[in-house]
């Protein structure tokens, strides 16, 4: 419109015309800017654009772009609007003919590239362009391909053109620009490459499979499968089934992700059966169905999504080959030949598997690579093949049919293991094979010689045995040797072997052979050393056991009769209280302190010393090093504290204390038994004075020790003969303090020493179990007194009797039938024959005593709780129990200046009324506690002040002079 405008006005409107120009140019400068224009150059093949182009990713449906400077150098505009009016992403790039002839050229977008393509949601390939428009000229024609989007274009001499690229997808990762002949060679070329792979791979399958047909082992059809997965995963990668089936060009995404999955699966699969994991363990197998199954439900989510299933297929494959590679060297380690074998294959698949990696990552970036990498991964299942084939195809059957008998016996020789031995006599030579030699580390030949030369490999202890047995065979002609002995290997160890051999005689009657057989028998007579070895020895501690300690304390005692200057000590060392600290943190526990202590005391003794365990805690040391007293003594202190050291078990210290006898050698004729029994005399001495203590035998101490089966034996005689007596201690009301009932109490008066305390002969008794015959002989008397009493003296309230119960009479179950029988052949009031138990006794089975109690309440029997206040003093358990009533110990009563007694007194009181049970205090020693006890409010007491233990007539005769009764 402007070329009509003329004069002055048309000046003004062109100036202005240029100045809108230059505005709107600005106004576009963020938009836009002028690109580059690629030079083509006719002798090139291919030419890379994909680094010189322009993104526009999200810009919507319209694309405005500058375009290149023409050669007028004038920058122009253009606007592209896309097909469908959805894609927003566009690409642009410019092209120059800077040549005088006119070029025809081929754009090239792969729909996939392995490289690049990423680890984690790779790009798994698709149509990249939708649509190429210049900026002048006829827009680019598509070319027919099913592996990239191909677009003909033709540039005129001279020419600048700008391409704008609508894009499919937000990638591009690669474009190229070919000579149509160079692309239809290259394409050629790759299809041929790439048809002899499937060829390849296909026939590996198919061979597998008939293999798996005619063979029938399970590594058959894993190794099969694995070759199925390779060739659907280069069928998909190569566009077979694009071409088979008619895919839509590039649509293939879901088939690429579920071949990467399905050859992650059959990775697994094949080095599961291959290796045969499930008979290793099962925990392999476990691991292997765990990744198989989640592997294969990648292929639901390769519906979903495919960039994410084929991620975490190719991360899968990554650790299925590192995990796979670790199992078989661990396993080849072991020396299991599948796994050997298959050690040069798998790491052909780990460099496979790293050159994949750096492919997708674009370490590699080469345009043969993935064609590479198809043709490698085949390789990788050709050399599985062969291997899976050399294993299962190794060897053969032996043939059938006849065989000989000599035959026969060389098949069951070589079946049986065993090493031919051939001596041939006439000519002085030995023949064993090499594998003696292999087993010994000798060279081979070695022992392939004369018989001499065996001399210089066997154990000096075994050399003239084995000459005289050879020489023995010869001169008498018959016979047969069978005799063990030691060779010596390279290292210096030795081997036993065992040799059966027969002579063989020639037609003169002489030997001319000895034939047989050699057996490696190293580990049997490892066995039968270590059977000998613990059938001395403490298998916890090592220590030598007590029938070692007795034969070496004979042997030392054989040594004292020849040389008077010898004198061996035998102490014995017991730890104190242990079986409460084995109850209290476990066997396991008790058996490490137990080791810790035998090494500490091993450490303290000298090389001619002995120190062995003799039992359970208890442990024997026979002393040669020291002769004199007091050494010996200080020997045994030291060895006191070395036990005393806190010994250290997990997140707690446990504290030890021992009690040690020891006994001298007197220079007499001591046999090896008296001097350990008068050391564990000792030793109970110790005990019995309370522990972590060392004592001396002294000869007065010997009866003491002795008398402990006597005292058995007699007290069995006396409770069988009824010459055990029963006394009666008052229980006297304080109300009135007339007599409520007595305590039963037992006496020993022993025919030859006296009296005896029943501290002493009831510990005895518990020991040997007469206790349950010593408490139903008292309990049986003092039934019977007690019904005669209610029976012939007439009374208020009528009298009971106390009886204690031990432990094991409680938790015996004939306690409740024993109790019946004395409640039902004695007429006595309910409740006044009371069995009293101490809190202890209780509480060591509360389930089972309370059941009992309760029984026993049932039949009649009434119960009091003893020593109330020193035990568990369990108020949960004390209400489950049926008590009626509860006694105090002593110790709460008598007076000990601490202000908080009448306190603690009036509690128990209130709490045993609380509980509907009557009090019944011990230990009243005059008229002042018992006024206490009475304000206190305690029904009842005992002591000496109201009378001490009596006879069943002396007791009588108190009730009658109490209650000035007269008899019934």
């Amino acid at each position: 419109m402007l070329g009509f405008v003329s004069g002055p006005v048309s000046h003004v409107l062109r100036r202005a015309a240029v100045f809108l120009v230059l505005v709107l140019a600005l106004l576009v400068a963020g938009r836009a800017h002028a690109l580059e224009p690629i030079p083509v150059p006719l002798d090139v093949e291919a030419l890379e654009l994909t680094g010189a182009i322009d993104l526009y990713r999200a810009s919507g449906p319209r694309l405005q772009v500058s375009t290149a400077p023409g050669p007028d150098g004038i920058v122009r505009r253009i606007e592209v609007v896309s097909r469908d009016g959805v894609n927003n992403d566009w690409a642009v790039f410019a092209l120059t003919n800077t040549s005088d002839e006119q070029i025809d050229r081929l754009i090239v977008a792969p729909f996939y590239q392995l490289v690049g393509s990423r680890m984690f949601w790779p790009d798994l390939g698709k149509s990249r362009v939708a649509s190429i428009t210049p900026s002048q000229g006829i827009a680019p024609e598509r070319q027919k391909s099913l592996e990239a989007d191909v677009f003909l274009v033709t540039l005129d001499p001279g020419a600048i053109v700008t391409f704008v690229v609508e894009m499919t997808t937000p990638e591009l990762p690669q474009i190229r620009l070919w000579e149509p002949d160079a692309y239809k060679e290259t394409v050629n070329a790759y299809t041929l490459y790439r048809g002899i792979i499937l060829g390849i791979s296909g026939l590996l399958a198919l061979f597998l499979t008939i293999l798996f047909v005619v063979k029938g082992t399970v590594m058959f059809p894993a190794t099969a499968a694995l070759a199925w997965a390779v060739l659907a995963y280069l069928c998909i990668d190569f566009g077979f089934w694009s071409r088979v089936f008619n895919l839509t060009q590039g649509d293939d995404q879901l088939y690429r992700a579920s071949a990467e999955v399905m050859l992650a699966a059959s990775l697994i699969i094949f080095l599961y059966a291959y290796l045969n994991l499930n008979r290793w363990h099962i925990r392999y197998s476990h691991m292997a169905l765990g990744t198989l199954t989640l592997l294969l439900g990648l292929l639901g989510v390769a519906v979903w999504d495919p960039s994410i299933a084929a991620g975490i297929a190719r991360l899968a494959l990554g650790m299925i080959g590192i995990i796979g590679f670790a199992t078989v060297l661990v396993l080849a380690l072991q020396g299991y030949d599948r796994a050997i074998m298959l050690i040069p294959t798998w790491f052909l698949l780990i460099v496979w598997l790293i050159g994949s990696a750096m492919t997708v990552t674009g370490v590699i970036a080469n345009d043969i690579v993935q064609p590479a990498l198809g043709g490698g991964l085949v390789l990788v299942v050709l050399l599985i093949g062969f291997t899976v084939m050399q294993h299962a195809f190794a060897g053969g059957a032996i043939v059938q049919g006849l065989i000989s008998d000599v035959e026969r016996r060389a098949l069951a020789l070589t079946g049986a293991g065993d090493i031919i031995w051939d001596w041939d006599i006439d000519r002085d030579r030995i023949y064993t094979g090499h594998e003696v030699e292999d087993l010994l580390g000798l060279r081979h030949g070695t022992l392939d010689g004369p018989a001499r030369d065996w001399l210089d490999v066997l154990h000096p202890q075994d050399r003239d045995r084995f000459r005289a047995t050879l020489d023995a065979v010869i001169d008498q002609r018959r016979g047969k040797v069978q005799q063990d002995f030691r060779l010596r290997s390279e290292d210096g160890h030795f081997r036993w072997f065992r040799l059966r051999a027969r002579p063989i005689l020639g037609s003169d009657a002489e030997v001319i052979r000895c034939v047989g057989t050699l057996l490696d028998i190293t580990e049997q007579k490892t066995a039968e050393e270590r059977l000998l070895h613990d059938a001395v020895h403490d298998n916890l501690t090592g220590l030598a056991n007590r029938e070692l300690f007795m034969d070496r304390l004979n042997a030392a005692l054989a040594r004292a009769r020849a040389d008077g200057a010898i004198k061996p000590s035998v102490l014995i060392l017991n730890l104190d209280r242990f079986k409460q600290i084995n109850d209290g943190i476990g066997l396991s526990a008790g058996d490490s302190i137990l080791l810790t202590v035998a090494r500490r005391l091993d450490r303290l003794i000298q090389p001619q010393d002995s120190l062995a365990r003799l039992n359970g805690d208890q442990y024997g040391l026979i002393l040669l090093s020291e002769q004199e007293a007091d050494r010996i003594a200080q020997v045994a202190d030291a060895l006191r504290k070395a036990v005393r050291a806190p010994i250290t078990y997990g997140d707690r210290e446990v504290f030890l204390t021992c009690s040690i006898g020891f006994a001298l050698h007197d220079g007499g004729k001591q046999t090896s038994e008296e001097l350990v029994t008068d050391a564990e005399i000792a030793l109970n001495h110790a005990k019995r004075l309370g522990g972590d203590r060392q004592e001396v035998f002294r000869p007065i101490l010997r009866p003491l020790g002795r008398n402990v089966i006597d005292l058995e034996g007699d007290l069995r005689k006396a409770i069988k003969d009824g010459e055990l007596g029963v006394f009666y201690q008052p229980i006297v009301r304080l109300s009135d303090q007339s007599v409520a009932g007595f305590e039963v109490l037992s006496r020993w008066k022993h025919p030859k020493r006296g009296q005896i305390s029943p501290s002493e002969f009831i510990p005895i008794a518990e020991q040997s179990g007469l206790i349950n015959e010593l408490g139903l002989y008292v309990l049986t008397k003092s039934a019977r007194q007690l019904a005669e009493w209610q029976d012939k003296i007439r009374t208020p309230v009528p009298l009971f009797v106390s009886v204690n119960i031990s432990s094991r009479q409680l938790l015996r179950h004939d306690l409740i039938n024993e109790v019946k029988a004395i409640l039902s052949r004695s007429r006595i009031a309910p409740g006044t024959l009371k069995l009293e138990l101490t809190e202890s006794i209780v509480m060591a089975n509360p389930e089972y005593s309370a059941k009992v109690l309760e029984r026993l309440r049932a039949l009649g029997a009434g119960l009091s709780l003893d020593d109330f206040g020193t035990g568990y003093s369990s108020l949960s358990y004390l209400q489950r129990f049926p008590f009626d009533t509860i006694k105090i110990d002593q110790s709460f009563v008598r007076p000990n200046g601490r202000a908080a007694r009448p306190v603690i007194l009036r509690s128990i009181v209130a709490l045993g009324h609380d509980l509907g049970m009557a009090v019944v205090a011990e230990g009243a020693e005059g008229e002042s506690d018992a006024l206490e006890l009475l304000q206190l409010g305690c029904e009842y007491a005992q002591g000496y002040f109201f009378g001490e233990a009596m006879s069943a007539d002396e007791a009588t005769a108190y009730i009658r002079k109490a209650y000035d009764a007269q008899p019934a």
